[in-house]
Formats: C-alpha cells, sequence, structure tokens
C-alpha cells in the first residue's frame, strides 16, 4: 500500500518533486539575496525569569473569546470554588485537530534535524512508520475531548493518520524541501529548529512570546517558516508573522527587510504565504500588542505578580458555538457538557 506523497516506493530525490500551491516555478525564489550571507545564526538573548504576564497571539486569542476559559487556562490555583487538579485535568485535554497539528511538528522536527546530519535520501517507508508509531503512542498517552464529552466512543491513531500522512506526504513532494536538503550539508548548523522556552522576546518593557517552528539564514535574510494543519485563518496568521519578525528583529538585531516570515500549509497541498513587514508595519503591531496587553493588565490586582481578579471578574460567553467546543465546558455548564474521566 502506497503512502501519501509516495510514487511507487521512491526515495527522496529531485525527480519526483513537484512544485505545489504557491511556491510552483519559484525555486529560484527559495533562496535569500545574493553577495554575502549570514554565517553564524546569532545567539537567542535570555531573560530572567519576572512573573508578569507577557503577550502571545494565543493567550490574547483565549482572552478575546472567553474570559472565564482565559481564568481557568492561566489562573486556575487562584480558583476558590473548584479544586486545581480538576481544572488542571480540563486544560490537559487535547482534540483531534490539534494533536494532529502537534504530531506533524514533531515529526518535522526529527526530519530536519535528521537533514543537517546526513545527506542520504529518507526512506519513505521508515519515515511514515515513524510517523505511524509516533501517533499510536500519542492516542495511547494523551486525554482527547472527543472522548471525555462523548463526541466519539474512542479515539484511534485511525482518526489521526490521514490528515498526518497528507501533510508529510505534501512536504516531502515539496520544492521547499527539495531546497532545504540541498542546503543542509553547508548551512544546516545554523538552523534553528523549534528552539526552547516560548519564544520570549521584549517590545520595549513589554514582555512578548512569539515562538518560531523553524529559521534559517538564506543570503543576507533570515526565513521562518510556521507550519500549519489547519484551515487558513488570513488575518490571524498575518499577525502571528509580524510576531516572528518582531521576535527576529530583536534577537538578532536585524533590519524588518531581512526577515522573510511565512506560513507553510500543509494541507490541502504545500503552500506558503509569505510577508514583508517594514519598520512602520512593526510599530504598529508593537500599539496593537501594547494595547492587548494592556487590556489582559485590567485583570490583575496585582499586574507585577500577575494575580488576578476574582473568578466572578471574568465572565462566561453566552454562545454555545464557541463553549461546545472549549475544554472547560464540563465545568461552565457540568448539565450540558457531561466530562467523563473514567474512561
Amino acid at each position: 500500500m502506497r503512502r501519501p506523497g509516495q510514487a511507487g516506493g521512491a526515495k527522496l530525490a529531485h525527480g519526483i518533486l513537484r512544485p505545489v500551491g504557491r511556491t510552483a516555478g519559484l525555486r529560484a525564489g527559495l533562496g535569500g539575496m545574493t553577495g554575502g550571507r549570514i554565517e553564524k545564526v546569532p545567539e537567542i538573548k535570555r531573560f530572567p525569569y519576572t512573573p508578569i504576564l507577557g503577550w502571545s497571539a494565543s493567550r490574547y486569542d483565549l482572552f478575546s473569546i472567553c474570559k472565564r476559559r482565559y481564568f481557568y487556562h492561566y489562573y486556575a490555583k487562584y480558583d476558590q470554588e473548584l479544586p486545581t487538579r480538576l481544572i488542571q485535568q480540563h486544560k490537559d485535554l487535547v482534540s483531534i485537530p490539534l494533536e494532529i497539528g502537534g504530531i506533524v511538528h514533531k515529526v518535522i522536527e526529527v526530519l530536519l534535524n535528521r537533514l543537517r546530519t546526513t545527506t542520504q535520501a529518507i526512506d519513505r517507508p521508515k519515515f511514515f512508520d515513524f510517523a505511524q508509531r509516533t501517533t499510536e503512542h500519542r492516542v495511547r498517552t494523551a486525554t482527547f475531548d472527543e472522548q471525555i464529552y462523548g463526541v466519539i466512543p474512542e479515539v484511534t491513531a485511525g482518526d489521526l493518520l490521514p490528515k498526518i500522512e497528507a501533510s508529510l506526504g505534501n512536504l516531502l513532494e515539496s520544492e521547499r524541501l527539495a531546497w532545504l536538503t540541498e542546503q543542509a550539508a553547508d548551512h544546516g548548523e545554523a538552523w534553528i529548529i523549534d528552539p526552547p522556552g516560548y519564544g520570549e522576546t521584549r517590545l520595549g518593557d513589554l514582555k512578548v512570546y512569539c515562538k518560531v517552528d523553524f529559521l534559517f539564514p538564506s543570503g543576507q535574510d533570515y526565513v521562518i517558516l510556521d507550519w500549519k494543519t489547519g484551515k487558513v485563518v488570513p488575518d490571524k496568521h498575518r499577525k502571528q508573522l509580524m510576531g516572528y519578525a518582531t521576535w527576529a528583529t530583536y534577537h538578532f538585531e536585524t533590519q524588518p527587510s531581512n526577515v522573510r516570515p511565512a506560513i507553510a500549509y500543509l494541507l490541502p497541498g504545500y503552500e506558503e504565504v509569505k510577508e514583508t513587514f517594514n519598520s512602520f508595519d512593526l510599530e504598529h503591531f508593537a500599539i496593537q500588542v501594547r494595547a492587548e496587553t494592556q487590556e489582559m493588565y485590567e485583570y490583575c490586582r496585582d499586574i507585577g505578580q500577575n494575580i488576578p481578579l476574582d473568578k466572578e471578574e471574568f465572565p462566561l460567553v453566552d454562545d454555545q458555538r464557541i463553549c461546545s467546543v472549549c475544554n472547560f465546558r464540563g465545568l461552565c455548564y457540568p448539565d450540558l457538557y457531561q466530562a467523563n474521566f473514567d474512561h
């Protein structure tokens, strides 16, 4: 049986790689500027711990969607009503779509690290076998929202593997991977692959988190790729890319024009959506982040120590379209959504 993206069992070679999506015919454009190149990526700056909250796109999204969900996610230990353990149990739930993305990210991380150490062709059966074993392990060890709330009786690897294999197959056949394979031998040591930590950076006096998936120098530029297995959300994803550009300009002390972030959509086919930002764009982004951070500060009793107001000050959203996919719905509406952790 052929795996997705596998052409008659052939190994990875330029002859079977086809351009997909917006990268089609842009092989020359995958590299960076000519005339000089970055020889070594500077070290990522480190920061001492401070308790004050830090802005991130995902944190503000949670805050915007539902204040009670935001409280449960970030301030469970301050709940005077429910045990912290119970809230944490709900927080730890994973969903099938998010877990598909997480597994794909992990397998790509392993693939990229492999490219840095060997130029041998990828053994596709072994590659997809590794993806399958990774998926089976996660299904055994993770607790799925869909199962706990009775959406489906049981989550199996088969519920995740089709999209995981399709995503990885599209990457294997992309011109981007062919280009990276050619570059890895000479420049792989300068790649930054899923760096440790949460992508902490600074915008003036503000703490900000913008964690990149993959960064590599190309010519005089820094290219950032963010892997996506879900649907296209243009405004949300552009905001993320501005965050990555902000992170790179701060840590590597470079100009915005030298940072080229892109969303790499892996489904339904491989497609990169690239952005280039200038100083004005990042200044506007900084103003937006400051305003959003101030909104979240207003729900803190002690901003410096990141101590929240009482839970009652974080209202529940009254929209079951939102609640029906929230980990914490069993806490907010126990009669409507019954969570069974005894599976």
